[in-house]
């Protein structure tokens, strides 16, 4: 920064609006008075701070593998913002009060920038149109007009950051500000519609957003209602909406059902089911749980006629809940039991109920491989008379692809096609499994038919086949539609299937765009000192807490480490030779006062103050706890391991928060004696400034590992779900999918 002090007065150098300079070239020697040094040197301090929050202490801020885009973030973040110092501060239009003010909310915006891209609050694509936006409205407030026509048409993040400066207030057009800016927060964000309603309950439009984020989200409409604050208030005071009044009156009701009810809510609005026949099958897991089912094949089969029903999702959520917490939690916890004993709550349930207890737990891999194919998928074909054709049809085809994908990775797809009637029928149904993904919502099909090919291709490879053919037609057919979206699907699937023969040499990295799948280089886990910094999540149940005393003990009797314990929270592991790696691992303190989140988040902001950027995450604990270790994965993470399952919604939400991630997974719960040599192996790889070479790293880690179990772990380039997501983000540039 060229800038010279001046202790006494300002000097006055060019005149005109704060667009009148240029924004190229070197900024031009000038004077600062000592009353606003202080400023200017917080805003280069942030500056330096959001560049290295990439991971790298550079002048240069990198982000989702895209060298354009990121030279356009660092502009921004450089040349753009020490202009707009420049212009600030020569401009003798402004009066120092307000260029004390523009220059405080520089750094407001800054600091913004900076904690809201690693927690995906503000995309790093719009920095740029963050300053300029900033600028103008500089521009604008200085004379004294209102803001709001040159932020109507900008997504949330970038009117938010750019409207942060508390100088903005004093224009009389910022109360419309706030209102604008809770219509843009609950377009952008619509599951969190009623969390911002909370501290605006009277806004203008809060009835409408009510009205619509309730037949989107009813369960949280039904949650807000029940409460006793200003917007359950304003919920109760809703007449004119009897979809809205109905939920209230569950909500408040006098008996406690309304939780009962509500997965019901459609069907009871229309008056196809009763609150007393709820009534009289909520005390009956068998009778609730039937009626569960009953529901979501009758709402499944609406919605193929194009009538959605409102509440849909929540029902299929309380099914999943209700199939785990009431059946499969049992047969998963009896698992050294004889088949009779750890079974015998499956015998009352007919085949459609078995169906959801396999599909219901097996996107977040809480059913065990044991409880799927010795006892549910056995019960179930069983008692559909070993036709699966008719278990299907009996279903209305409902999350087939997730039954597909199950049955696949548990080796059951070959015998279960065996029941067919018809040969046709099965390599129709195989067909279909791969067509229409264009159409479907989100990408969750996508990655069931990726993860499905990973099975098939060593245990049925005429059926791998089959499927390769399925995605190139489908892939021509999109072609010849201009179907955009189709061809970045099948394109993908058609690539990584290639791949998983060796013999094709097809390189997703050349073909895919993405980062290497087989290698993370030492240098993309090293800060700018050379560190490499890792954190590891215990939680405080009976197992987290042994292994935190295992991993305490083994790291502190091992010379080639010594354990920091001196923090109440957290400890901290370092290497002692070799490269400086270290360990930030939370104690994990009693989890019922949720005192491990306590220390979670202490340890957390540790490492955010220091500005150390942790580039690998450790989840230790249960599959239930694994979202909440996710929570703490930032943009810098370039590896995962879970140490437990990892199914479409831990994975997804991984590669949201870090999408070059390389994510070590398993098909079902984790082992101590496998996940324990697993960060033994890697953490002395890094030691010794080794790149991550997946290939050989595994068959080291099979040999340390080899007990039961092993096979269930998934390494990085084996995991197509993942890699999908990866490929498809990259291609259309889509952030929410």
């Amino acid at each position: 920064m060229k800038r010279l002090a001046l202790i006494f007065g300002v000097i006055l150098i060019g005149q005109g609006t704060i667009y009148s300079q240029s924004e190229t070239g070197a900024v031009p020697e000038y004077s600062v008075p000592i009353t606003r040094q202080k400023k200017h040197e917080d805003i280069d301090k942030m500056q330096q701070l959001l560049l290295g929050s990439d991971g790298k202490a550079d002048n240069n801020f990198s982000f989702n593998n895209d060298e354009q885009a990121s030279q356009v973030a660092t502009k921004a973040i450089t040349t753009k913002v020490d202009w707009l110092q420049y212009e600030i501060e020569t401009n003798s239009g402004i009066d120092n009060r307000m260029k004390i003010g523009y220059l405080s909310g520089l750094v407001a915006i800054l600091s913004h920038m900076r904690t809201g891209w690693l927690k995906k609050d503000v995309r790093p694509s719009h920095f740029d149109q963050i300053i300029a936006l900033y600028k103008k409205l500089i521009d604008v407030n200085q004379k004294k007009e209102s803001l709001i026509p040159f932020i109507t048409y900008f997504p949330y993040d970038i009117v938010y950051t750019a409207s942060l400066p508390r100088i903005f207030e004093e224009n009389p057009s910022y109360k419309q500000i706030k209102d604008i800016l809770l219509v843009k927060y609950c377009k952008q964000y619509p599951e969190k519609t009623f969390v911002a309603l909370t501290d605006y309950p009277d806004a203008p439009m809060a009835d409408s957003l009510i009205k619509a984020a309730g037949r989107q989200y009813p369960q949280q409409l039904y949650n807000y209602a029940q409460a006793n604050n200003k917007l359950s208030y304003k919920i109760q005071r809703i007449n004119d909406d009897q979809f809205v009044k109905t939920i209230v009156s569950m909500a408040r009701s006098d008996n406690n059902n309304g939780q009962i009810y509500f997965p019901f809510l459609d069907n009871i609005v229309k008056g196809k089911i009763t609150t007393a026949q709820l009534d009289a099958a909520k005390n009956d897991r068998y009778k609730y749980y039937r009626l569960l089912v009953n529901t979501q094949i009758d709402y499944a089969r609406r919605a193929l006629n194009g009538d959605t029903a409102v509440g849909f999702a929540d029902l299929t959520e309380r099914l999943e809940r209700k199939a785990f917490d009431d059946f499969v939690d049992e047969i998963n916890g009896l698992h050294e039991s004889p088949n009779a004993i750890r079974f015998k709550c499956l015998l009352p349930l007919n085949a459609q109920e078995l169906y959801y207890l396999a599909v219901s737990t097996y996107k977040d891999n809480l059913i065990y491989t044991s409880s799927y194919v010795s006892g549910v998928y056995p019960e179930m074909m069983s008692k559909i008379n070993n036709r699966g054709d008719s278990l299907l049809l009996s279903v209305t085809f409902d999350h087939y692809r997730k039954f597909i994908s199950q049955a696949a990775s548990y080796n059951t797809l070959k015998s279960f096609f065996t029941t067919f009637k018809n040969d046709a029928d099965a390599r129709d149904l195989m067909t279909a499994f791969a067509t229409g993904l264009e159409k479907s919502k989100g990408l969750e099909d996508g990655v069931d038919v990726a993860d499905s090919y990973a099975s098939l291709y060593e245990t049925l490879p005429d059926l791998a086949r089959q499927m390769l053919g399925n995605i190139k037609r489908n892939l021509e057919a999109n072609r010849r539609n201009g179907n955009q979206r189709g061809i970045a699907i099948y394109t993908i699937l058609s690539k990584l299937f290639l791949s998983a023969n060796p013999a094709n040499n097809i390189d997703l990295t050349k073909e895919l765009g993405i980062p290497p799948v087989y290698m993370v280089p030492f240098s993309n886990l090293t800060n700018e000192k050379g560190e490499v910094i890792t954190q590891m999540f215990f939680y405080g149940d009976e197992d987290g807490r042994m292994d935190f005393d295992i991993f305490v003990r083994t790291f502190s009797g091992d010379p080639k480490w010594k354990v920091d314990q001196s923090n109440s929270k957290f400890v901290v592991a370092k290497t002692t030779s070799g490269a400086p790696v270290y360990v930030y691992a939370n104690r994990p303190l009693p989890n019922e006062e949720d005192q491990d989140f306590v220390a979670q988040n202490a340890m957390e902001d540790y490492l955010e103050k220091n500005n150390l950027s942790p580039t690998v995450t450790f989840h230790r604990g249960h599959s239930y706890h694994a979202m909440t270790s996710v929570g703490y994965v930032s943009p810098t993470n370039r590896v995962v391991f879970l140490g437990s399952c990892g199914g479409f919604n831990l994975i997804d939400s991984i590669l949201r928060r870090s999408s070059d991630a390389h994510i070590i997974s398993s098909k079902q719960t984790g082992y101590r004696d496998i996940n324990l040599p697993f960060i033994r192996i890697f953490l002395e790889t890094l030691r010794n400034k080794k790149d991550i070479d997946w290939i050989p790293f595994w068959k080291t880690f099979r040999a340390a590992a080899h007990i039961t179990g092993m096979e269930d772990y998934i390494p990085p380039y084996k995991n197509l779900g993942a890699l999908f997501i990866k490929a498809y983000k990259k291609e259309t540039g889509e952030e929410d999918i």
